[in-house]
């Protein structure tokens, strides 16, 4: 007993604060958000990068709402490369986001979930792209950059090439790390996983922290392990308003009051009611 103890003290701690893993973003970083639509979406973060006034991000994801909306609102965003960005249909469109492309203040890189999938797997395989036989006839190939037709050298038939996309920086919340950066995700894991493959660097935000042996002695294994993982962010509720599967639901009326949100002064103060739970952790 006494030696595992001494063993997990002995563990490198890569528990930072929000502030300090924030700062980990730079203006002009591509910027991978785990989570999907409205479940364990990485809100905290979004929060303190709104804050801390970021600028000219490249954001990625498979399935947007809250998280992509409150980065363009906030001005934090210059592109978007996602197959889906909008609340679930009780909560309507994103509006932010949407004026935000209308006025030409943010790129929509339009793609299909799975072509976000796939630019992510190239990405993680080390590859420069990722054929997609699905995607022959379609608008999105002429209008997207990072698509290309393609033949293929074995059949002579024709493929789309999905260009790798590479984030800087993912950012994933989790219901469970360990200080050494094992996380565990309770629910479904969306892209979460794939994300952490993908990325240059990977920041968790967390439920919990729990020892290792929650991992070490445990049949069930990190879902992402520690050697992928630069920083861990404890911050409880780091979803909220958005759902976390197994601990809380979406907050509605805190989701409505949001997108009924007018103006930046109208946003930070709606940022400062956050403020003291964020960075409580």
């Amino acid at each position: 007993m006494d030696g595992r103890i001494e063993r997990e003290d002995q563990i490198m701690s890569k528990v930072i604060s929000l502030q300090e893993a924030a700062a980990w973003i730079h203006d002009g970083d591509i910027l991978g958000l785990g989570g999907n639509v409205l479940h364990r979406a990485p809100m905290a973060m979004v929060r303190e990068l709104v804050r801390q006034n970021k600028r000219n991000l490249k954001l990625v994801k498979t399935a947007g709402a809250m998280d992509v909306d409150m980065l363009c609102f906030g001005g934090c965003v210059s592109s978007v490369d996602a197959g889906f960005i909008s609340y679930e249909s009780e909560y309507s469109l994103a509006g932010h986001y949407r004026r935000a492309v209308e006025g030409g203040i943010v790129k929509g890189n339009e793609h299909a979930c799975y072509t976000v999938i796939s630019a992510l797997r190239a990405a993680s395989f080390g590859v420069g792209f990722m054929p997609v036989k699905g995607l022959i006839i379609s608008d999105l190939i002429d209008a997207n950059d990072y698509f290309m037709r393609v033949e293929d050298p074995f059949t002579r038939e024709p493929v789309t090439a999905v260009k790798a996309i590479r984030p800087d920086v993912a950012v994933i919340h989790v219901q469970e790390a360990d200080e050494e950066g094992n996380a565990r995700i309770t629910g479904p894991l969306f892209e979460d996983v794939l994300f952490s493959r993908a990325a240059r660097r990977v920041i968790l935000t967390t439920e919990h922290i729990v020892r290792s042996s929650a991992f070490t002695g445990s049949q069930q294994k990190a879902d992402i392990p520690h050697f992928l993982v630069d920083g861990v962010v404890r911050v409880s509720k780091g979803a909220a308003p958005c759902s976390c599967s197994g601990s809380y639901d979406i907050d509605e009326k805190n989701l409505k009051r949001f997108k009924e949100l007018k103006n930046l002064d109208g946003l930070r103060e709606y940022l400062k009611e956050f403020e003291k739970s964020d960075y409580k952790g």
